[in-house]
C-alpha cells in the first residue's frame, strides 16, 4: 500500500466520517471506526480550486425572540404516501437524499413525481446513468404525462450547475449523486470525494436559489448509503426505500427529516403503471388464514404518525444439535434477551428449541413495543395452541418481567378498533379511561400475567 514510485501522491479517506489522514491506519482518528480509510489521489492544493462560499449571507447575531418565523410552504409532488414519508411535502431550498437498492424504484418513483409535478411547477430531470431515449422509453412504459418534463443527460458537476441556475427549476431531480463529478478534482466519479465535493455544491446551489434538489444514492451490500457519512449530514432529509425486489410491495422510509417527523413511511405497491401508494396498508401486512394458527400474533405497531397492524409468526421447534434464533425484520439480539425473560419470569423454556421469527409482509419492525407480541407467538408455537383471530397485542418488556407502555397508546388501539378486533392485550399504564369502539382491553403489568390471560383465552 502506499504511494508507487513515479505515481502521484495519495491520501487515506474516511467512508464513514469522511476524515482524510496521509498514511493507512487500521482505525480512523476522527470517527474511531475500523477498516474505513481507502486510498484515493490527493486533490490540487486549496490556493488552485474554487474557493467555498457560505450557504447565506451573514447577518450577524440575532435575538432568537426577534426572529420572525413562518411555516415553510410545501410542494406536494402529487403522490400521497411520497408527500407523508416527506412531511408533506418538498420544501423549497430542501435537499433530499433517497437511497435503496438497485431495482427497487427509486428511479421510477422520481419519474412519476417530476411528471405529475410538470404541469403545476418548473422541473428538472437530470440523469447521469440512462440515456435520454431510455428515459423516455420508461416513461412511454408508465404511461405518464410527461410531455412538459424538461430533461437533461449530463454527469459532469459544472454543466448541471449552470443549467439549475440558468433554467431556474423549482425542483430538481440528480439521478445518481455517484455518477457526478467535478473539474476541481482528479478523482473518478463515485470516489468519496467527488461524491461529497458534489453533494456539497448542489446543497449550497439549493440553499442559494431556493431551488428543491432530490439526490439519488446507491446503497452498500450491507444496505447503508454509498460515499461518506458526512453526506447524510449535509442533506436535509434521507429516506430509504425498504421491501423485497421478489414481492411488490415497498415501503419508502423517513430517517432523517429537518422538516417533519423521521421514521414516518409511505407505501407502495409496484404494479405495471409504476408505483402505486396503498391507502390501507395494514392488510398487507395482515395474512388471511382459513382457520386459527398457532404461532401467529397482530401487532399494533407505529411508524412515525402511522399506527400499522402486522402479524409476527414464530415457529417454535425441537432442535436437533445447537439450537437456532433466526429472526427476519425483527431485532435478533433482542430475541435472545426476551427468551431468557420468558424463562426467568413465567417459567417458560426454550433452551432446546429452535426459534424462528417473521414479521409478514417484508417490514422491519425495531421498536421495543413489539416485545409482547413476539413473546405471545413464541408461547402460541410452544404450546401449540392458537391465539384468538381477533386479538391485538403490544408493549415493551423489561428484564425485570414488567411490560412497560408503548407511546400513542391510544391511537394504536383505535387502528385495532377500525380494523375490526375486538381484544387487545396491552400494558396497564396504556388502559385508556374510555373504551374504544368495541375493543375489551386485557391491561396486564408482567409477563407472567401476560401468559395466563393468554391461556384464558386461547
Amino acid at each position: 500500500m502506499g504511494q508507487a514510485a513515479g505515481s502521484r501522491k495519495t491520501v487515506f479517506c474516511c467512508s464513514a466520517c469522511g476524515a482524510v489522514v496521509g498514511k493507512w491506519q487500521g482505525q480512523c482518528p476522527g470517527c474511531a471506526v475500523w477498516n474505513t480509510l481507502v486510498e484515493t489521489p490527493a486533490e490540487a492544493p486549496a490556493g488552485t480550486r474554487q474557493p467555498y462560499a457560505a450557504l447565506a449571507g451573514s447577518s450577524g447575531v440575532q435575538v432568537l425572540g426577534n426572529i420572525e418565523v413562518r411555516e415553510e410552504a410545501r410542494l406536494p409532488t402529487g403522490i400521497g404516501e411520497f408527500d407523508r414519508a416527506l412531511g408533506g411535502g418538498l420544501v423549497a431550498g430542501g435537499v433530499v437524499l433517497i437511497g435503496g437498492d438497485p431495482g427497487i424504484g427509486k428511479s421510477t418513483l422520481l419519474l412519476q413525481a417530476l411528471a405529475e409535478m410538470s404541469a403545476r411547477h418548473r422541473v428538472l430531470y437530470v440523469s447521469g446513468e440512462e440515456s435520454a431515449r431510455q428515459i423516455a422509453l420508461r416513461a412511454q412504459r408508465l404511461a405518464l404525462s410527461s410531455g412538459e418534463l424538461p430533461l437533461l443527460s449530463e454527469i459532469r458537476l459544472e454543466a448541471i450547475i449552470a443549467t439549475l441556475q440558468s433554467s431556474a427549476p423549482q425542483v430538481a431531480v440528480i439521478d445518481s449523486i455517484q455518477t457526478l463529478w467535478s473539474e476541481q478534482l482528479s478523482s473518478a466519479p463515485g470516489s468519496l470525494a467527488q461524491v461529497r465535493e458534489c453533494a456539497a455544491q448542489l446543497t449550497r446551489l439549493a440553499k442559494q436559489a431556493g431551488t428543491t434538489i432530490v439526490l439519488v444514492g446507491h446503497v452498500t451490500k450491507e444496505g447503508a448509503l454509498a460515499g461518506p457519512r458526512v453526506l447524510e449530514h449535509i442533506v436535509d432529509t434521507v429516506l430509504y426505500f425498504e421491501g423485497d425486489t421478489h414481492s411488490s410491495f415497498r415501503l419508502i422510509r423517513a430517517v432523517k427529516n429537518r422538516y417533519g417527523a423521521v421514521n414516518e413511511i409511505g407505501v407502495f405497491a409496484m404494479t405495471e403503471r409504476g408505483l402505486k401508494g396503498v391507502s390501507n396498508p395494514s392488510a398487507i401486512f395482515l395474512s388471511q388464514h382459513a382457520t386459527e394458527v398457532a404461532g401467529s400474533c397482530v401487532l399494533v405497531t407505529q411508524e412515525g404518525t402511522r399506527p400499522l397492524l402486522v402479524e409476527i409468526q414464530a415457529l417454535v421447534d425441537q432442535a436437533h444439535g445447537n439450537p437456532r434464533r433466526l429472526t427476519v425484520g425483527l431485532d435478533g439480539q433482542r430475541l435472545a434477551m426476551l427468551l431468557a425473560v420468558l424463562h426467568r419470569h413465567a417459567g417458560i423454556a426454550c433452551f432446546d428449541q429452535d426459534v424462528f421469527l417473521n414479521a409478514v409482509g417484508g417490514v422491519r419492525i425495531s421498536e421495543p413495543a413489539a416485545d409482547l407480541a413476539v413473546l405471545m407467538a413464541i408461547v402460541s408455537s410452544l404450546k401449540n395452541r392458537a391465539l384468538p383471530e381477533k386479538l391485538a397485542v403490544f408493549g415493551e418488556v423489561g428484564l425485570a418481567g414488567e411490560v412497560r407502555p408503548a407511546p400513542r397508546g391510544q391511537e394504536r388501539l383505535r387502528e385495532a378498533a377500525k380494523l375490526g378486533f375486538t381484544h387487545a392485550l396491552i400494558p396497564a399504564a396504556n388502559a385508556p379511561r374510555q373504551a374504544i369502539g368495541r375493543l375489551e382491553l386485557i391491561a396486564v403489568r408482567r409477563i407472567e400475567e401476560a401468559v395466563r390471560r393468554l391461556r384464558e383465552l386461547a
